[in-house]
């Protein structure tokens, strides 16, 4: 009987809610790799994650047997409650509905994974909103802007 053979690779976009800087150093890495046991066992690989102090960067080798949707919900809820029970933030965390999902070839993920893990050199140059919308454009994926994340940048 023959096997399923895969190479699904997506750059999950999610922000906080309000866009509220609430991931501080000091945290950022112990919930990153919280958030690689949820997706290990989910059964998808992660490549690379990086979370800002207002959104995170998650890029995954997806397991084609998981929902995306479902995937992200759990993601979400699940370093939600990690961060509320750990009392990292001295506010009320939460993570902002809604999610982009980018598709890439093998032959692209060097440059995404490098992407990723520069993030805090990257937005010294560019807004939220900027990388965001160039993100949605370069994919050709239409939006309106009624439905993107609360943005509150200048």
């Amino acid at each position: 009987m023959p096997d399923t053979y895969t190479q699904l690779y997506i750059h999950l976009v999610f922000a906080v809610k309000y866009r509220q800087a609430l991931i501080q150093p000091h945290f950022r890495e112990e919930t990153e790799r919280y958030m690689t046991g949820i997706l290990q066992n989910r059964k998808h690989k992660l490549l690379a994650i990086y979370l800002m102090p207002d959104h995170a960067h998650v890029l995954i080798g997806a397991n084609p047997s998981v929902s995306l949707s479902e995937t992200v919900k759990v993601l979400k809820t699940e370093s939600t409650n990690f961060i509320q029970e750990k009392r990292f933030s001295p506010h009320h965390f939460q993570w902002q509905n809604g999610f982009g999902a980018f598709s890439h070839s093998r032959s692209n993920l060097d440059r995404v994974v490098k992407y990723i893990a520069n993030q805090p050199i990257h937005h010294q140059k560019k807004t939220f909103k900027k990388e965001y919308l160039t993100m949605l454009q370069r994919h050709d994926i239409a939006y309106k802007d009624e439905y993107l994340f609360d943005f509150f940048e200048p």
